[in-house]
């Protein structure tokens, strides 16, 4: 495994990756990130994996100084795995990696340089790709609300009204503000993640990455999108079935609707709330027609 074999000087990065039933993609993502002169820590935070894969993470971690295993705590959902993984560094930068996303050589390196020239960020991402090199939907996007949902679900988004994704549009050719980034690669300054007060926990899987994005900008943060670098999100490495994710992100839609826009209470909120069940339940009989 080539890895640097120093820390490189000056401000430091510590990367967390949150792991369940991740696969081979697991490691691709932490050789990738160990590649990286400027990730001073890595933290794999295990929330369950195979017996052989957690002996290869122990083997991993007790030859390389950089990387820390966090395992024994069980399932805890991605929110509470991404904060007990920044609390156990020290680094004034934290990413926040997909397991399943691998960094291409030099990105980390590349954005911890434009971070360096620009303070004023709070969150900042680089292009996700799909295997075959396209942008991938949510890599950029403008923030959910109740109306951009219904935007995208009835296509009025042909009438001239702002929709969710931007990967349909053309990308940017350089450092560009958006409202809103996918989960698979976010770097914060590390105050500006305390004072969010870190994920929020209550998200177990799916929508925390779009309720972050609320709560920086609420806090007066921006969030900027960065064309110059990149990574690979491979995506559906995961031995979670497609039924539970799909109840995942339906429940976490529900709940930060809740949070942000006033719930069942808000006519217009429990109109999205009906579709988005209503959404599952048609995917869960076509999934158990199939099975």
């Amino acid at each position: 495994m080539e890895t640097q074999p120093h820390a490189a000087p000056g401000p430091g990065c510590a990367v967390i990756i949150v792991s369940y039933h991740t696969g081979p993609c697991l490691m691709d993502c932490i050789r990738a990130a160990l590649g990286e002169a400027t990730a001073h820590e890595i933290v794999v935070v295990d929330n369950g994996n195979p017996p052989e894969v957690l002996s290869a993470l122990e083997g991993m971690a007790a030859s390389e100084p950089r990387l820390t295993l966090l395992t024994g705590h069980g399932n805890v959902g991605f929110g509470r795995a991404c904060n007990l993984g920044a609390r156990a560094t020290t680094s004034p930068y934290l990413l926040l990696l997909n397991p399943d996303s691998v960094l291409q050589p030099g990105s980390l390196d590349g954005a911890m340089s434009q971070l360096a020239m620009r303070p004023d960020i709070a969150l900042y991402t680089i292009r996700i790709e799909n295997p075959d090199g396209s942008e991938q939907r949510g890599c950029r996007r403008n923030l959910m609300t109740p109306w951009t949902c219904l935007v995208e679900a009835f296509g009025l988004h042909r009438f001239g009204f702002k929709r969710i994704n931007l990967n349909h549009t053309p990308p940017p050719t350089k450092l560009t503000e958006v409202e809103c980034i996918s989960g698979s690669f976010m770097l914060f300054p590390r105050p500006g993640f305390e004072q969010i007060g870190g994920m929020d926990e209550d998200y177990f899987l799916h929508m925390e990455d779009v309720d972050t994005c609320f709560r920086v900008r609420k806090a007066g943060g921006s969030i900027w999108f960065d064309p110059a670098f990149s990574a690979t999100h491979v995506q559906g490495t995961s031995e979670t079935t497609k039924l539970y994710i799909e109840r995942q992100k339906t429940k976490g839609g529900a709940l930060y609707f809740a949070k942000h826009f006033g719930g069942w209470a808000n006519p217009l909120v429990a109109f999205v709330n009906l579709a988005l069940w209503a959404r599952f339940g048609l995917i869960a009989l076509r999934l158990g027609r199939k099975g």
